[in-house]
């Protein structure tokens, strides 16, 4: 069974392995790291707004949330490589659209990187629409909005 919780400093170490783990597989394919793999972890957790999913105290997916002025932003969802395809990610997508009607919002937002195909397909699966493609911070990317 798999819990979630919000993040606390302590699980740092564990959600930049989670997080290494899950995109590497995009390095060749984007020709360098994604922008997840170099995030400083300590200060995402500080924020706030981020969650961990578990699965016996070990955490096997990670959701970062940033309310900005008129939605939500899904800054990142990763699960951990051995735990995908089996609902983790599903979870905390709905986990980020439950917290942003509980901080009053009627749309989560997200991008991602528009050589990752199978997320571009992921999210239009569960009801995100694509808005707009552009280059952001060196990378192309493909963004996505969904009103609840």
């Amino acid at each position: 069974m798999v819990s979630l919780r919000l993040a606390v400093p302590a699980d740092v170490p564990a959600l930049t392995a989670l997080v290494r783990g899950a995109y590497e597989h995009y390095v060749p394919r984007i020709g360098r790291e994604p922008a997840p793999m170099t995030d400083d972890y300590a200060e995402v957790v500080r924020r706030g707004h981020t969650w961990v999913a578990e699965r016996a105290g070990i955490a096997v997916g990670m959701l970062v949330l940033v309310p900005e002025t008129d939605h939500l932003l899904l800054e990142n969802i990763a699960v951990r490589a051995d735990a995908q395809g089996g609902g983790i990610g599903r979870l905390l997508l709905v986990q980020a659209e439950s917290e942003a009607v509980r901080l009053g919002f009627v749309e989560v937002r997200l991008y991602t990187n528009a050589a990752m195909t199978e997320n571009i397909a992921y999210y239009q699966r569960h009801g995100y629409v694509e808005i707009h493609r552009a280059g952001n911070d060196g990378f192309s990317r493909v963004f996505f909005s969904k009103v609840l």
